[in-house]
């Protein structure tokens, strides 16, 4: 069904397969520099694929349940354009009998209003240029469908990759470095740095406090760092956004915070010590209420370091 929301990417010889079955795999290569800067899975999750460029402040989706796989991609030193990047995929997945719903580049999307009102994994695991960025959506019945997302940084290049539905990722890896999801050292630079760190893929609809089936790189990340760190504390803050009651939401928000401190005891037994959780409700917004993409960045989740020591 297609519906409607406002405005608002190891080195590798590395194959990525995406496959519909054992006899449809198409290889998807990225340069030999590639490094792979974050992963995730949810499952099951969703994903509001765009269907067309944002016209009138408004972006046409088509919301896709599932698996759901999300990557980001850095190209060191790269000289290519963001259509340089992303042209060798594309063709990819059209030989493979991939469908186009939407090829658009910068302004032709509808230039930073599109980039707000879909899905960007956030710096420094994505970098989008306001004036170079190119996205593509593909999709191929009974596969699933995938976006990609290449744009230029001031030196090196990225590709964000987005697997939705029944696409499914096979890999062949030599010469691999460690992949990082959320790297725990960037996680916990920021939580020593700053008190606090967004779980950004800790993802709510409204009115929802189950979390998916899958693993959770941030949170998995979490565990990894609270068990290096055996003397933290966190508290895991729940957020809504601004729809319903205070009361009601303060609920919800405690049940989203106790939702992913459930998940670090029971998939990692980090130790009851180290967690508490706690529900703000709307009362800490880091986005507008009065869109569609600002109360979707409300519905958060937050880890805020209590001790040091």
């Amino acid at each position: 069904m297609t519906t409607t929301t406002r405005k608002h990417g190891k080195r590798l010889g590395l194959l990525l397969a995406f496959c519909a079955g054992p006899l449809a795999a198409q290889n998807l290569s990225l340069p030999q520099t590639a490094t792979r800067t974050y992963s995730t899975v949810q499952e099951p999750g969703t994903y509001a694929l765009p269907t067309g460029p944002v016209r009138s402040g408004t972006l046409p989706t088509t919301r896709i349940e599932g698996r759901i796989e999300i990557e980001s991609w850095r190209i060191p030193q790269s000289g290519a354009s963001s259509f340089q990047l992303i042209e060798p995929l594309r063709d990819a997945l059209i030989a493979d009998g991939y469908d186009i719903t939407l090829d658009c580049a910068t302004q032709r999307c509808g230039g930073f209003d599109f980039r707000f009102a879909t899905l960007v994994l956030p710096a420094p695991e994505m970098f989008v240029s306001l004036d170079d960025f190119h996205f593509v959506a593909v999709q191929k019945p009974g596969a699933g469908a995938i976006s990609l997302l290449a744009s230029k940084g001031p030196r090196d290049g990225y590709v964000q990759i987005i697997r939705a539905g029944k696409a499914v990722r096979a890999e062949t890896i030599t010469d691999a470095a460690p992949i990082r999801s959320v790297a725990t050292g960037d996680l916990a630079q920021a939580l020593e740095a700053n008190g606090h760190v967004i779980l950004p893929d800790v993802i709510f609809d409204t009115g929802s406090t189950t979390l998916g089936a899958g693993a959770i790189a941030s949170l998995d990340a979490l565990a990894d760092y609270l068990a290096a760190n055996p003397s933290r504390r966190l508290l895991i803050v729940g957020h809504t956004d601004a729809t319903g009651s205070l009361d009601a939401n303060r609920a919800i928000s405690l049940r989203r915070a106790g939702s992913a401190v459930s998940y670090l005891r029971e998939r990692h037994g980090t130790p009851t010590a180290q967690l508490s959780s706690e529900g703000a409700g709307y009362l800490s917004p880091v986005a507008s209420n009065l869109t569609e993409d600002g109360r979707e960045a409300n519905r958060r989740v937050e880890a805020v370091l209590l001790s040091t020591e």
